[in-house]
């Protein structure tokens, strides 16, 4: 399982992450996710807060594609993940009680990602080469 590099965990901490999904018929979906952290060295985590059409792809089963970019240097990387959705145990403890103080109401979930393959987004020859 690929790990995650402090370069990737800095980057995800501190820029803004774009997940993409695609419901039953292909069609794409990508979506910012404020929310999404680092949970440990080959898995990301974000709460579902929205319901939207992300988590209706997830619940379908859809591959998660996690996007973060930082255009200052510029680089960035992709994480292909295999998506476990949580509603219930202390992860999602831990979000309602965030989501409550936040924005007044409980999640939908909380989302696990764990990652499967990681690719560079940096321009330039190893853009969109896996760098595990």
């Amino acid at each position: 399982m690929p790990e995650l590099t402090q370069d990737m965990k800095d980057m995800i901490g501190s820029q803004q992450c774009f997940v993409g999904t695609t419901n039953k018929e292909c069609a794409p979906n990508v979506a910012p996710k404020r929310s999404t952290r680092v949970l440990d060295d080959s898995t990301l985590i974000f709460t579902e807060g929205t319901g939207g059409t992300t988590y209706r792809n997830i619940l379908d089963g859809s591959t998660v594609a996690v996007a973060v970019v930082n255009r200052e240097i510029p680089d960035g990387y992709r994480f292909m993940c295999r998506a476990e959705f949580q509603t219930d145990g202390e992860l999602y403890e831990q979000a309602k009680e965030l989501s409550m103080k936040t924005v007044g109401r409980a999640p939908f979930g909380v989302v696990l990602l764990h990652i499967e393959d990681i690719h560079s987004l940096k321009p330039g020859p190893t853009a969109g080469k896996s760098v595990v």
